[in-house]
């Protein structure tokens, strides 16, 4: 098994007053040649959103956009014709394809925190499609959740790649055994708050951790009060 280590103090920092983004790959005005995504995972950013504020009308093409709401209240508008507001352990997806122009904003009083996550999709140019999906952490506590997948569900969002994203939420110490498949397919460890070790590595908050070349087995201890984000996917097409 092989593994890089994302430390969070080695991020990079989009700052533009109502906007704090934490930039662990290549986007905007951080490039880092080092640092050009993680297999078919390209963008990882954690976001901070002021009240009031948030991002115009613009388009996407060509890749699958996912957004994990961990607090906060935002809108969502696009030219597919969805118009709703989500409210923390809210999931969404945006399969770009062909096309598509969205907006998102902080409709709420307190700050949002929200992860924007792009991953190449398997096929190009596809039909736009965008879903939500709610995922309260009171009902998925000390166990890993599936919020998206390639699979169609009514339980999860589903997009346009082979991969699968799962939430981990543990309240006490707790040792958690995934499998993925090990060809061609890569795991991403991203810890929300809290303790996780994988092997020697010590994860603390916001650090991340990747992992490919391995047997597709992968044991995390988890701390208590812990909260995690996995992503499994392709390392190329």
């Amino acid at each position: 098994m092989r593994t890089h280590f994302f430390p969070a103090t080695d991020r990079g920092l989009k700052d533009i007053g109502w906007l704090q983004s934490h930039l662990t790959f290549s986007f905007g005005p951080y490039a880092n040649p080092e640092r050009n995504g993680f297999g078919l995972l390209k963008v990882f950013n954690d976001d901070y959103v002021a009240s009031g504020k948030g991002f115009g009308l613009h388009a996407h093409a060509n890749m699958e956009i996912i957004s994990v709401l961990l607090a906060g209240t935002m809108n969502h508008k696009d030219s597919l014709g969805y118009s709703e507001v989500i409210p923390a352990g809210g999931v969404q997806i945006m399969s770009a394809g062909s096309g598509l122009r969205h907006e998102e904003y902080n409709v709420g009083d307190d700050e949002v925190n929200f992860l924007q996550i792009w991953i190449e999709p398997k096929l190009q140019n596809v039909t736009p499609r965008y879903q939500r999906r709610q995922f309260p952490e009171a009902g998925r506590a000390n166990r890993l959740t599936t919020i998206v997948s390639n699979e169609e569900g009514t339980a999860h969002c589903w997009i346009n790649q082979n991969a699968k994203l799962s939430l981990g939420y543990y309240t006490e110490t707790q040792g958690v055994d995934y499998h993925f498949a090990p060809a061609n397919k890569m795991l991403y460890v991203f810890v929300i708050s809290g303790t996780v070790r994988v092997g020697d590595e010590v994860l603390g908050d916001r650090d991340a951790l990747g992992i490919w070349e391995g047997t597709g087995n992968v044991h995390l201890d988890c701390a208590a009060d812990t909260r995690f984000l996995l992503i499994e996917a392709p390392i190329n097409h």
